[in-house]
């Protein structure tokens, strides 16, 4: 799969991973490959995306908005910042 975080400045991350957690408005939910397209609103929290090796990358976010589609994720950030 495919994420990029963008906030309103810029690109903070792009690249292949295996899964990410983020903070929806009813709770946190995990998006794994092949996954349902959705659109959901998110909550101030923490992003943990776990790359192609294995590896967890964390962002806090004060909010914003994920759409998942054909393996491909974009998060649009109100703000974040690596943690």
């Amino acid at each position: 799969m495919k994420i990029e975080i963008i906030t309103p400045d810029k690109s903070i991350y792009s690249g292949e991973i295996r899964s990410v957690r983020v903070p929806g408005r009813k709770g946190s939910f995990q998006v794994l490959k092949d996954h349902a397209p959705i659109i959901s609103t998110l909550e101030a929290g923490v992003v943990i995306i776990a790359d192609e090796q294995g590896s967890e990358v964390k962002f806090d976010i004060t909010g914003g908005v994920i759409e998942v589609k054909k393996n491909r994720i974009i998060l649009l950030a109100d703000s974040a910042v690596q943690s």
